[in-house]
């Protein structure tokens, strides 16, 4: 969503590097070209002047002048600015002291509350709690149907006691539903509300009915963040109509500009919670303004990164991983292989995965035209072997190549270059193993680094060189004397007197260190 405001400011960036010095004139032209990415990207006028001043007046003063990199403080100054109007810390859900906790989502018909309930109640579960999904959307055709469907699939339990169509009270089945969570111990209700095609009394009067009702915890406004100022606009109004607590944005996955995501913590003062960037339950998570800031630098999320893999791998398959690559490369099989390659596959798109990476902003076309269905055709490749096969590669033959290219469904040369590829990577663990990686210009040799052992290798074939003379007489010399040291001393070139050499005297320098 963010990528042509991300160029854009990378673009503008890129101006400044290599300035040891910037000017009133270049941090001008900076704060203009900022200004005009923010405008594309659909943020709100009001935004975009308040952001603007910030960043001018901060660049102007001591921070910026004074600072060894400039052009690194000004883009300091700028994420600064946009963690502040993405709402500065990231707001967690409030509690109630005695369940259930009581969760009201509202909002415009279409901005997917019903979804959202049901990846909410997921995430919630995943935190340890037992929510229940209330549906008190009684008048979109087969919303209650709906709800009941995402809850089966969220694993979360749901509350439907009316069939909906235009039938039943909302504001009774809200009231009932706190009672049933009670009775069977649920610890969080989600209340999914009807919406409309815009803001109208009706939507109001009934939000505010069931608001009052079950009095909840949190009232949580559901943004289509692809609709862009009419979401800044329509969160004002409701704020000022029913009132609520916190935003979560849906559909922040979608090619929009995204510049009401960017708006509608500063315009309304109610900080984004949570966000929904793809169409699977699981693609649901808390909002972070400052990963968020971090993404549309172009800076990666790490911290998020982190995050998914610590829920997706499990610690002790990890360690088993590792004590199995401690023996040897040749203990990795394909079977490993493929364990590893499914548990990446569970932390979702490989092409999100990546878009958290640093510096993957400039590989953006690359990433967008990786083929997810990769990673099926390799599995379905291992799959297709035999145990031998999995366990010792070198046996796959050209016989045998035919039959897995014949039982995964691909082409001979793609078992082939599986295998290859596989192979390298054992090659290259085994490098990892040792300490170094060959091939990598620039790496000073170091002790077991494998980076450092060819230069080693001139280095004591010239000093083999120089011990040797090409001159004949003097090579003769360097013989006899070399002669003459091996007649007098033992082993090793030390004094060959006593036993194991026990009248050789150690230098006086030396002898502090053997205490």
């Amino acid at each position: 969503m963010f990528d042509t405001l991300s160029d854009r400011l990378a673009a503008t960036f890129k101006n400044l590097r290599g300035k040891g010095r910037l000017s009133e004139a270049d941090i001008d032209a900076t704060s203009r070209e900022i200004r005009i990415a923010l405008l594309e990207a659909d943020v709100a006028l009001p935004v975009v002047r308040s952001f603007i001043k910030s960043v001018k007046e901060r660049s102007l003063g001591a921070e910026v002048s004074q600072a060894l990199n400039p052009a690194q403080q000004v883009i300091k100054i700028v994420n600064e600015e946009l963690i502040g109007i993405l709402g500065g810390e990231a707001r967690r859900l409030r509690f109630a002291k005695q369940p259930p906790t009581v969760i009201m989502l509202a909002g415009l018909q279409g901005a997917g509350k019903t979804t959202l309930a049901g990846k909410l109640g997921r995430w919630l579960k995943a935190q340890g709690h037992a929510p229940l999904l209330v549906a008190c959307d009684l008048q979109r055709p087969n919303a209650v149907n709906q709800l009941s469907v995402v809850a089966e699939r969220a694993g979360v339990a749901v509350f439907a006691p009316e069939p909906g169509n235009g039938v039943g009270d909302p504001v009774k089945v809200a009231q009932d539903s706190i009672e049933f969570a009670r009775t069977k111990q649920h610890d969080v209700v989600i209340v999914d509300t009807a919406g409309r095609l815009g803001i109208d009394e009706e939507l109001m009067r009934q939000a505010a009915d069931i608001r009052d009702a079950v009095r909840p915890d949190e009232v949580l406004f559901v943004v289509d963040a692809m609709i862009g100022q009419d979401a800044v606009n329509t969160a004002e109004a409701f704020r000022d109509g029913v009132g609520f607590d916190g935003v979560v944005l849906s559909k922040l996955d979608g090619d929009a500009r995204g510049g009401a995501a960017l708006s509608i913590a500063h315009v309304t003062g109610r900080q984004i919670m949570f966000a929904s960037n793809g169409e699977k339950l699981d693609d649901f998570d808390a909002f972070h303004p400052d990963r968020m800031a971090s993404r549309i630098l172009g800076m990666g999320d790490m911290l998020s990164l982190i995050e998914k893999a610590e829920q997706t791998f499990s610690q002790q398959e990890a360690e088993k991983m590792a004590a199995k690559l401690a023996k040897g490369p040749k203990e990795f099989t394909l079977d490993d292989f493929l364990a590893q390659m499914e548990q990446v596959r569970k932390m979702g798109s490989i092409s999100k995965l990546l878009g958290m990476l640093p510096g993957m902003g400039q590989m953006k076309d690359q990433i967008n035209n990786l083929d997810e269905r990769d990673v099926d055709r390799t599995a379905a490749i291992i799959k297709s072997m035999t145990p031998a096969e999995r366990q010792d590669p070198t046996i796959i033959n050209g016989s045998r190549r035919a039959r897995i290219a014949r039982g995964s469904g691909v082409e001979v040369s793609a078992v082939k270059n599986l295998v290859e590829r596989f192979f390298d990577a054992r090659k290259m663990m085994s490098k990892m193993a040792q300490g170094g990686m060959p091939g990598m210009p620039g790496m000073p040799g170091m002790p077991g680094m494998g980076g450092g052992n060819k230069r080693k290798g001139k280095q004591q074939k010239k000093a083999k060189g120089r011990q040797r003379s090409g001159n004949p007489l003097k090579r003769a010399q360097q013989e006899q004397e070399a002669a003459a040291r091996r007649e007098q001393g033992g082993a090793f070139g030390l004094p060959a007197g006593g036993q194991g050499g026990q009248d050789f005297e150690l230098p006086e320098e030396f002898k502090k260190f053997m205490g």
